[in-house]
């Protein structure tokens, strides 16, 4: 019974109590990021007002305590504890992410959210993230469960929650009202502070989220091109173009960038280029992917704008060419969906898959396969890497290419040490590097006549525990430079002339990003468009056969 009384499961509580008490539980538990953020923004300004500090606290609490308010309404007695019970898993679900990788619940990681599929949802399930939850959800789960509340009649319930509702609006006013330009200079200068707000942030993005992709009409599809052709000099040689995806390849950790550990042992030898200035338009696959092989540039690109319209894709199989996308990964986020298409399937009997995932070497067969049939004068063959994805790096590479030890062996990347999760990452890199290595073998392999060439990009980068962060994700305007930075590379087998290698040599070195491959590829691909820009192309001001 003492522990009964302890925990108030022997008294009866009202349904305003519940919100208030739970509003209580959100301030001090799920929002302590933000509430901490807002204090130490407040006291490292020259001067601060204390009363203006205390009412951080109790302005969130006003709002929490109207938002509850809105989806309690009187009447709906059996949904009070059901919407309770809700939010507070969800938004402990948010806190953990938060805490523990330092990611914030805007519309892109969303968007993530539920574009994932289950395999990769259940990577992030360990045995520190049940402990965590446990503790900061299960205890008030449990008190929600079992605590008796009183329902009042409407006419009651209704009048209890006006006065409730008006209280806390008059708390939000005159706290507006004293400290309006106080709010206005602290969340000018600290915009993420917002980003972190439980449950307003994942709410608010969530419901985006579900109109542009549930609600709104869908968009009429767009055509950017619908007269495209292959210049007919370069047209008549055979072509093959292998451009491989990478996934969370951060550039930093590339040898060939200046990364003093080895993790490009064997491509070291076959004269890659690297582009050691690259940026992603995304910091995660799904905006991405669709993002660098659109024609829009990053600062217009909605998902949503890209997937209804012609990609790069659709644009190189009119124009004749044989396009094949291969998918070792999540997908290819709807940009392979009107050309041909084939994702390795994990569950087969194969010794290189493990029932979940497949090594990125299981895209070699089909690869030699597709070049052992070149049907059309040019070929594109996209090949989308599993590659560094975590948080289980440890499944991204057979135990043969474990080259750096001691390795991270677990999904709950924070608790490993520093030297063993950046051990485990790097084996990832490595990893990719000899894939492109067996890759490059193949084509060498080819007629002398056929012209063969591979790019290699990331859709972005990763972050390791840098400043508290880790994976990626990070809302592009915030994200830390490991999640934007990535590894370009490129191969050919006809090496051109000195004076274009020296050219090439020296462009390599400038800034690009996700949005120079749309173009560089038309450019790559001999395709003439209305939507080519020569300015976009990396490789124009060195092409031997310019336009």
């Amino acid at each position: 019974m003492k522990a009964l009384a302890c925990f108030g499961l022997n008294r009866t509580f009202s349904v305003n109590q519940l919100i208030l008490l739970t509003g209580l539980y959100f301030v001090a538990v799920f929002n302590f990021t933000f509430v901490s953020g807002a204090f130490n923004a407040i006291v490292s300004l020259e001067t601060y007002n204390l009363l203006f500090l205390i009412s951080v606290p109790l302005l969130l609490l006003a709002l929490l305590v109207l938002l509850f308010s809105l989806f309690l309404l009187p009447g709906a007695k059996f949904l009070a504890k059901p919407v309770l019970i809700t939010l507070m898993l969800l938004s402990s679900l948010v806190f953990y992410a938060g805490m523990t990788y330092g990611v914030v619940f805007d519309y892109g990681m969303i968007q993530n959210a539920f574009e994932t599929h289950t395999v990769e949802a259940f990577s992030y399930v360990n045995a520190y993230m049940l402990m965590f939850l446990l503790v900061f959800a299960g205890l008030p789960l449990f008190w929600l469960v079992k605590v008796k509340v009183n329902y009042l009649s409407w006419c009651k319930e209704t009048g209890q929650r006006l006065k409730l509702v008006v209280l806390s609006i008059s708390a939000v006013a005159i706290i507006a009202y004293v400290f309006y330009p106080n709010y206005a200079a602290v969340g000018r200068n600290n915009s993420a502070l917002k980003k972190q707000l439980i449950p307003f942030q994942y709410l608010s993005s969530g419901y985006k989220y579900i109109d542009r992709n549930y609600l709104s009409e869908p968009l009429e599809f767009k055509v950017l091109d619908d007269n495209l052709v292959q210049i007919p000099a370069l047209a008549q040689e055979k072509n093959v173009l292998v451009m491989v995806v990478g996934e969370t390849a951060r550039a930093k950790s590339f040898a060939y960038n200046g990364y003093e550990k080895n993790t490009n042992p064997h491509t070291e030898h076959l004269q890659l280029l690297s582009f050691a200035n690259m940026h992603a338009c995304g910091t995660a696959t799904a905006v991405s992917v669709p993002c660098m092989f659109s024609a829009l540039p990053r600062q217009e690109f909605s998902k949503r704008k890209a997937l209804s319209q012609q990609n790069l894709l659709d644009l190189a199989r009119l124009a004749g060419v044989d396009v094949l996308w291969l998918d070792n990964n999540s997908g290819c986020q709807g940009v392979c969906k009107r050309i041909n298409n084939e994702r390795i399937k994990p569950d087969e009997s194969h010794d290189l898959c493990d029932g979940d995932y497949c090594f990125d070497e299981v895209l070699l067969e089909p690869l030699a396969e597709k070049l052992g049939r070149l049907e059309q004068q040019t070929t594109l063959i996209v090949l989308h890497m599993i590659g560094s994805h975590g948080p289980t790096y440890y499944r991204r590479y057979p135990k043969e290419h474990a080259l750096f030890l001691p390795d991270c062996q677990r999904s709950d990347i924070q608790n490993c040490s520093e030297r063993a999760l950046v051990n485990t990452y790097d084996n990832t890199i490595a990893y990719t590097d000899f894939v492109l290595a067996q890759i490059i073998e193949r084509l060498t392999l080819l007629p002398g006549e056929i012209n063969a060439s591979l790019l290699y990009v990331s859709d972005h980068g990763e972050s390791l525990g840098e400043n508290g962060s880790y994976l990626h994700g990070f809302p592009y305007a915030l994200a830390p430079k490991e999640q934007k930075h990535i590894p370009m590379l490129w191969w050919q087998a006809d090496k051109p002339g000195l004076a274009e290698q020296n050219c090439r040599q020296q462009l390599s070195g400038q800034a690009y990003d996700h949005d120079n491959i749309f173009h560089s590829m038309l450019g790559l691909l001999s395709i003439e468009s209305s939507t080519y820009n020569p300015e976009q192309d990396i490789f124009a001001a060195c092409r031997s056969n310019s336009r």
